[in-house]
């Protein structure tokens, strides 16, 4: 093995029951190097990196792989952490109710005459942080913590026990901009002092702004290796789908038909009496697309949220359905109306993770399958379940599959049919993309598109600039709670929908918008 290498695997191979999850897939890792993963869910990714990592044994797989120039045998994840080897997963391994430093040392506290030697352990917990340039509080209760300084002390943590190679896994899947600028720039400095990282994400701007190569995988087989320098996003995205895409963002335009939701001058506070939306008023009509952008905090989900019955108090404004005023009490009130919300957070409020796909996809029309006797026709229930689970083309054993197991992007398609199967008029997209691969995402876009061409009216939350550009009739820019602009899509450009972002902010700023 080349001394430039510190990890090299070749001809890995590994086989669930009725199903090969990795065939022959070969990567190699260099000193100082920052490597993505690619690959659209179910490619790969994550058995290649379990098998690394030791959580799949030695043993249980085909081909091997080196660590520093010895043949990796692990039993498990301790065997990869002896030898230097760190996985920070998305979902973090940090204890709530303990410190920084606490969670730094964890399992391997400084001891002095037998007992936990704190004044050293902050100490060098505070020395460790300032080295990395990392500025939080080692006494501070990581609980107290935003996701992405909780992301920092993952990283910190995985670096003290000497790791020179670290495996980040959709890092930056729960954090804001701003924390995805520092965590980008904590990966540089890691690489300059030498520490290898595999860097797993979706989103193609981080790729190729941290990468030096990018392996893509489709179907558990290598498909190509590429210098990021050389390639493109349209290059990576024709190997992880198999095919040329001529347009990401494919959009239709429909005939617009008559108003059916108006929001007329709608203020919103939080439980806690925060204004969180500050007079907003719109319009969406059959046949068209609303999009919503705005940084962090600016109060989209809010307000689509406060419509349906599910968030705040409406403090001051109306809002009009089909002509009639309109102001449910509860989500459930909205769908029996004919509008239905998809969350940003599917698996916190979209999905009952542990139940089945058929039971997920029922949950919110179970009184049109519903007898007069009170029990559920179930014959019905599936031949409507199977017809929108075939429609939205979802990959998965069966219906009675547990949805826990399905790839974000067949839980984001299951989330969508269970708003489908209510059959609404208005449906509102609150980040329908976040967390799934491109090959998911052009699933969806041609899903809004069809539906658009149905006569629904569709209102889209996204903080991805491209795609709101892509799918949109009409933008509507939030700032603080307000409005900063409305554009039609020939006056669409990422400039002027930024300025029109931060506009409220700065009159509000400025005393030229008074409450």
């Amino acid at each position: 093995m080349s001394l430039d290498l510190v990890l090299k695997a070749e001809g890995i191979t590994k086989s669930f029951p009725g199903v090969k999850a990795l065939a022959d897939v070969s990567f190699d890792l260099r000193r100082g190097e920052v490597h993505s993963l690619c690959g659209e869910n179910g490619a790969g990714k994550s058995t290649l990196i379990k098998t690394l990592s030791g959580i799949w044994n030695f043993g249980t797989y085909e081909g091997s792989f080196f660590v520093d120039d010895t043949e990796a045998r692990f039993s498990g994840i301790a065997d990869a952490e002896t030898v230097g080897l760190a996985v920070i997963y998305q979902e973090l391994a940090l204890v709530d109710e303990m410190t920084v430093a606490e969670n730094i040392y964890l399992g391997h506290e400084p001891t002095r005459f037998g007992f936990v030697d704190w004044d050293k352990m902050y100490k060098d917990a505070a020395a460790l942080l300032d080295h990395f340039g990392i500025d939080i509080d080692p006494a501070e209760r990581v609980g107290n913590l935003g996701v992405g300084k909780q992301q920092l002390v993952e990283i910190v943590k995985a670096l003290k026990k000497e790791s020179h190679i670290l495996i980040l896994d959709e890092p930056t899947a729960a954090l804001t901009e701003r924390e995805v600028d520092i965590l980008l720039k904590m990966i540089r400095e890691i690489k300059a002092r030498g520490i290898a990282c595999i860097y797993i994400t979706h989103k193609l701007d981080e790729v190729f702004a941290i990468s030096d190569r990018i392996t893509v995988l489709r179907d558990g087989k290598t498909i190509a290796t590429l210098q990021a320098s050389e390639s493109s996003k349209a290059e990576v995205i024709r190997h992880m789908v198999g095919r040329e895409i001529d347009d990401l963002f494919p959009y239709v335009k429909a005939d617009r038909g008559e108003c059916l939701l108006e929001a007329r001058n709608v203020s919103v506070e939080s439980d806690e009496g925060q204004k969180v939306v500050r007079d907003v008023s719109f319009q969406v009509a059959r046949g068209e697309v609303l999009g919503f952008g705005g940084l962090m905090g600016a109060g989209r989900s809010e307000l689509l949220m406060n419509v349906i019955g599910a968030f705040g108090k409406r403090s001051s404004g109306e809002v009009m359905f089909k002509g009639e005023a309109f102001a449910p009490r509860t989500p459930q009130s909205a769908i029996e109306k004919g509008l239905v919300m998809v969350t940003e957070d599917r698996k916190r409020y979209g999905l009952v993770l542990e139940q089945s796909n058929g039971f997920n996809l029922s949950l919110s029309s179970l009184t049109e399958i519903t007898a007069s006797n009170g029990l559920v026709d179930v014959n019905q229930e599936v031949s409507r379940n199977e017809a929108i689970a075939k429609q939205l083309q979802v990959k998965a054993p069966s219906l009675e599959t547990v949805t826990s197991t399905l790839s974000g992007g067949n839980q984001q398609k299951i989330v969508i049919g269970k708003a489908l199967l209510c059959e609404p008029d208005v449906i509102f997209l609150d980040e329908p993309t976040r967390g799934i691969d491109v090959g998911a995402k052009l699933e969806v876009y041609e899903l809004v598109n069809a539906l658009k061409s149905q006569g629904k009216a569709i209102v889209i939350v996204s903080s991805e600039m491209p795609e709101l550009m892509g799918l949109s009739d009409r933008i509507i820019m939030l700032s603080e709670g307000a409005v900063g602009g409305e554009f039609d899509r020939e006056d669409f450009s990422q400039e002027t929908l930024l300025a029109a972002a931060i506009s409220a902010s700065e009159n509000r700023n400025s005393g030229e918008t008074h409450e």
